[in-house]
């Protein structure tokens, strides 16, 4: 993709633009020609500069360590806390290999750190408000979320965690009776500025630079709407001139506007026995064809329309037609056979000779959002076919047909009334000589237009992902207890050398060290609540925990319990934003308890050793977990870890640990 926007090349994914970008601005500037193919894990570079683009990733990947340093630091005020979230994200073997490939994922763990910590830097100067830090760091919050929304759409969970920070904020202020209304208002002003407008401009401006660089004909075309593709340079609807208003006779083809809905199609093939009636396939095809070309006929008249003296008769919605599949001759057809796959569906199929069929061949052709009599605009007119005999409407179920159907597109007619994408479609090639041409540039969309269409096409392939053929997927509640890793990186796809699992020992003390918040959180609200005295120590102690631990408990559980309630194909690597919030939590938790521990404890010398060796204790056990396991991230040797004589025999803890 970072290839796609070297060439200019218009490409379809299902995240926003920004990663991509950044990681084509870091191939460009660092040599790289955008002519490697990425085909497949394994192959050689040979000549290819993408050190650029490694590193490039790398280098962001590395920030989240001095990020989460600085936000424990800001949080707890207390340098061992903020030491210990830095060694463990140093020495976790996830973060580490997430990090060395060029991946989406390191950037938006960087946006989202920076929000965080921008966040926590702007509340410490709650007694300057408006002063240059305050407005710096706001406006660096603002900025962060644009980026991290930039980059996927789970970024969107680091807006809600700053949104219910500004909430929290605002609430205190108008409790603050020192306040003057007008005062609270430019509070109210300043955080609408920065944290609203700010990253909505920010993130609309990465779209129009996404549209601009992007202008060339690629992979992607057929994601979007006829009225997009005819603005990009090589499309065969770029620079063309077309008739506007559909006429009897035109030839035509019909775009489903369902995302790679395709387009309406038939072959001489027929379904085969057993498959409703044995009639002509109709299908749907992503791809431009000269069995995508159907004429549109009146319902009860065969005259010759493309005779040149026969007056032109536009369209119009509400019309009864005929569909006449230009090569084969055969109408589109229906009938109350059912559907090859979408049993519930009626049958589509092209029936009758040269043009004469049945009563069954008639549809009923009506625009979205028209009243009857108005004319039919090609490419724009977002149009359904509702059959005149059985009151269903022509739709594409999105559903791929077996070899006997070319493992073309699945095109039926429902009997399900509702007006979705699967069964609206709009006019994109248009013939009829005896009509004057407009240039397509008249229909060219809006930006709003294409900003609109992008995100819904985007929303639909997020929730349409499905794994690919043995591909590992998981659940969410095998993350935090590390059950089972990614193949990473090899020669091929059995001779791997690179696996991503977090390190099993920081996991797993970050699994151990939520329980032991929860618990403390318990004792010390229940302590406060019952009057319990508190030294000075004590009592910062409880302030820590329960305000800095709460914001950063908050920040794991709005990056984790979203995954619950997604119908789309989830990966391991979903994990890991919330899994430097459970680190950072792990630093402040640990601290804290350690400090409770010693303080119990009455000699000041005895409380420092007591302390600093649980410190060091933690520390040795993660440095000594990261030498064993630290072949995961840099490359292991020798056979798989089930055989003794492998260097890894032993560390497979886990059944599911395929290394």
């Amino acid at each position: 993709m970072g290839s796609y926007y070297i060439n200019r090349t218009f490409f379809f994914d299902v995240h926003p633009p920004l990663g991509k970008m950044l990681i084509g601005l870091a191939g460009y500037l660092t040599g790289y020609d955008g002519t490697f193919p990425f085909q497949k894990p394994g192959d050689r570079y040979e000549q290819h500069s993408y050190i650029g683009m490694r590193g490039f990733c790398a280098f962001l990947g590395s920030c989240l360590v001095p990020f989460a340093y600085l936000t424990v630091l800001e949080l707890s005020k207390s340098l061992p806390a903020a030491l210990l979230t830095a060694f463990i994200l140093i020495f976790d073997t996830g973060c580490i290999t997430l990090s060395q490939y060029i991946l989406l994922d390191p950037i938006l763990m960087f946006f989202l750190m920076g929000a965080v910590l921008s966040m926590v830097k702007c509340n410490s100067c709650a007694d300057r408000p408006f002063s240059a830090s305050w407005w710096f760091w706001l406006s660096l919050t603002g900025a962060s979320l644009a980026g991290a929304m930039g980059v996927k759409f789970v970024g969107l969970f680091v807006v809600l965690l700053v949104g219910l920070n500004t909430i929290y904020d605002l609430w205190d202020l108008l409790g603050n009776l020192s306040l003057s209304l007008v005062m609270f208002g430019k509070h109210l002003l300043a955080r609408v500025l920065c944290l609203i407008v700010l990253p909505l401009a920010l993130y609309m401006a990465v779209f129009a630079v996404h549209f601009a660089v992007l202008n060339r004909s690629g992979p992607g075309d057929g994601f979007f709407s006829s009225a997009f593709q005819s603005q990009l340079i090589g499309n065969n609807l770029h620079n063309v001139s077309i008739p506007e208003h559909l006429a009897y006779g035109s030839v035509v083809t019909m775009k489903n506007l369902r995302m790679a809905g395709g387009y309406l199609h038939s072959h001489w093939h027929l379904y085969p026995e057993g498959i409703g009636a044995r009639q002509q396939q109709v299908t749907a095809y992503l791809h431009k064809d000269l069995n995508n070309l159907w004429i549109i006929k009146k319902h009860d008249s065969d005259t010759d329309l493309s005779d040149p003296s026969s007056p032109v008769e536009f369209v119009r919605h509400g019309d009864i037609i005929r569909l006449e599949h230009k090569e084969t001759s055969r109408n589109l057809h229906s009938h109350q056979h059912e559907a090859p796959m979408t049993r519930k569906h009626f049958q589509v199929t092209g029936y009758g000779i040269n043009g004469t069929g049945d009563s069954n061949d008639f549809w009923r052709i009506e625009v979205a959002g028209r009243r009857t009599g108005e004319l039919i605009k090609v490419l724009r007119s977002q149009v359904r076919l509702t059959h005149v005999a059985t009151g269903c409407i022509l739709g594409s179920s999105g559903k791929t047909l077996p070899k006997w159907g070319w493992e073309q597109v699945e095109v039926t007619c429902t009997p399900y009334l509702k007006e979705t994408p699967n069964s609206l479609w709009n006019f994109e090639d248009h013939i009829n000589p005896k009509l004057p041409n407009i240039s397509l540039d008249v229909l060219k969309p809006s930006f709003a237009e294409i900003l609109l269409e992008s995100h819904m096409v985007m929303i639909r392939g997020n929730s349409g992902l499905k794994p690919k053929d043995n591909e590992v997927t998981s659940k969410p509640w095998h993350w935090p207890i590390n059950y089972q890793g990614l193949r990473f990186s090899g020669v091929n796809e059995t001779d791997y050398r690179v696996y991503l699992l977090g390190n099993p020992v920081i996991w797993w003390l970050n699994l151990v060290t939520i329980g032991l918040y929860i618990l403390i959180t318990v004792a010390t609200a229940v302590a406060l609540k019952r009057g319990v005295q508190l030294t000075s120590e004590l009592k910062e102690l409880s302030r820590v925990v329960l305000r800095a631990g709460g914001q950063i408990t908050l920040g794991w559980l709005l990056h984790y319990l979203p995954f619950f309630m997604m119908g789309r194909v989830l990966y391991f690597h979903h994990y890991f934003p919330a899994m430097l919030f459970s680190s950072m939590l792990t630093g402040i938790t640990w601290d804290a308890l350690l400090k409770f521990c010693a303080g119990l404890l009455s000699p000041s010398t005895t409380a420092r050793r007591v302390y600093g060796g649980g410190f060091l204790a933690l520390v040795l056990l993660i440095l000594y977990s990261f030498y064993l396991f630290h072949p995961l991230s840099y490359g292991m040797i020798g056979p798989l870890a089930s055989n003794p004589s492998s260097p890894m025999a032993g560390l497979r803890w886990m059944d599911s640990w395929e290394f």
